[in-house]
């Protein structure tokens, strides 16, 4: 068995049941990261056996190969829970033109934002669209990032959703990160269903979800509620109708109107709501009393120069506020989560420790898979990064093009080198 020695802090340890918590782990809310300074780790296969003070190391661990950490800073593997990871094409000139003052919904009602990166999408082929997405988890990977969410929705029609899916379930099986695939077929409705939306609604139902969940090509349904995407009662039908089939719900929710987002979520029971820059202040007690995970994308709210989400009043409430990248070629180009985390400090005034959480724990939680993700416990993966910085406060408030020096996912060194 592997140990990481040498560890100047780490966002926690000790054995569960023993008194002790571990890092990052749940109790104490969205800032308690149970830090442990002068720690060990030690790990057999994919899984983690202990972690704590060095000093305490079980004498009936048997230890065969020594890393040292050099004193450096250890946290979880960074989760992002919420990217449209495989797509064709890029939208720079869409940058550009908002710079000039064209909104967001009027460059989408002129045939750009998510229709422009559907028609390249459909002409991507899978050799090139799995080649970027490769490079893109490598990127990720170097970051600390060892579990990714990834959306379709950028086919918009049974054959290219089922490809992007596909696509993933590939990755998947190759990657030591671990990919948690989601069918957002219900992005926009497409150019060819201009004017028949209860049509392309009907193929959701009818057609497109029944494919998904009988190749078993997603863990959740997605659907983007917002002007000029879906209304709320398309929305329900369409997520009930994958609730059936045994797909997890989960929104794009207020992000530029309230349009009832925060509570169809709530309602329904859905894993996670995220954006929520425009949440109703009556949606916040619904979500924390529903569990549900309310995911925060400040790229996207940076690009589009949009007021952040509500983090400190949803915190306050109760509400699990996890942050991720929202990575997608329109309106957050960047898979960089770190810098997420930061924007999460400086725009929405949430602490390193809550940023750091929401990245961890909590974004496994947006992804129901926090009992094998997300934190540094006996028995979960042992996914985890080594940073060079002697505190998370540090780590974000000193920003850097990477602090990264090392990623282990599943027990294997993906990135860097110890």
């Amino acid at each position: 068995m592997p140990l990481l020695r040498n560890i100047g802090s780490r966002c926690a340890g000790g054995a569960p049941g023993a008194g002790g918590r571990a890092p990052c782990a749940a109790p104490g809310g969205q800032g308690a990261l149970h830090p442990i300074p002068r720690a060990g780790l030690v790990w057999e296969g994919e899984t983690i056996r202990w972690v704590g003070p060095e000093d305490a190391l079980p004498r009936d661990l048997r230890v065969e190969d020594e890393w040292d950490a050099g004193g450096r800073l250890v946290i979880p593997g960074l989760v992002d829970c919420h990217t449209h990871l495989a797509f064709g094409g890029w939208r720079a000139d869409e940058f550009e033109r908002r710079l000039q003052g064209e909104s967001y919904l009027d460059i989408a009602r002129q045939g750009g934002g998510i229709a422009a990166t559907v028609a390249a999408t459909r002409a991507t082929t899978d050799q090139v669209l799995l080649a970027r997405c490769r490079s893109f988890l490598l990127e990720m990977a170097a970051l600390g990032v060892t579990a990714v969410e990834c959306k379709s929705g950028y086919g918009l029609d049974c054959e290219t959703e089922l490809r992007l899916l596909r696509i993933y379930r590939t990755l998947e099986a190759e990657s030591a990160q671990r990919l948690v695939p989601t069918f957002l077929g219900a992005h926009v409705v497409p150019a060819e269903y201009r004017g028949r939306r209860d049509a392309y609604v009907a193929l959701l139902i009818e057609e497109m979800l029944p494919a998904v969940a009988r190749e078993q090509l997603a863990a959740f349904c997605d659907v983007f509620l917002e002007e000029g995407a879906f209304t709320v009662d398309e929305a329900r039908r369409i997520l009930q109708a994958g609730q059936a089939l045994g797909l997890g719900a989960k929104l794009h929710a207020d992000q530029l109107s309230d349009a009832g987002g925060g509570g169809l979520a709530a309602e329904l029971g859905a894993v996670s709501a995220d954006h929520l820059e425009r949440v109703n202040p009556s949606a916040i007690g619904a979500l924390a009393r529903a569990g549900v995970v309310a995911v925060s994308l400040p790229i996207a709210g940076l690009y589009l120069q949009q007021p952040p989400p509500p983090a400190r009043a949803l915190i306050e409430a109760g509400v699990p506020v996890a942050v991720a990248t929202d990575f997608n070629p329109g309106t957050a180009p960047s898979p960089h989560l770190p810098l997420a985390l930061l924007l999460a400090c400086t725009r929405q005034r949430m602490t390193p420790a809550e940023a750091l959480k929401g990245a961890t724990l909590y974004a496994a939680r947006a992804l129901a898979r926090h009992r094998e993700l997300g934190s540094l416990e006996p028995g979960k993966r042992a996914d985890f990064a080594v940073l060079e910085a002697d505190s998370v406060t540090h780590w974000l408030y000193h920003f850097r093009a990477n602090a990264c020096v090392a990623t282990v996912a599943r027990g294997a060194l993906i990135a860097g080198r110890l």
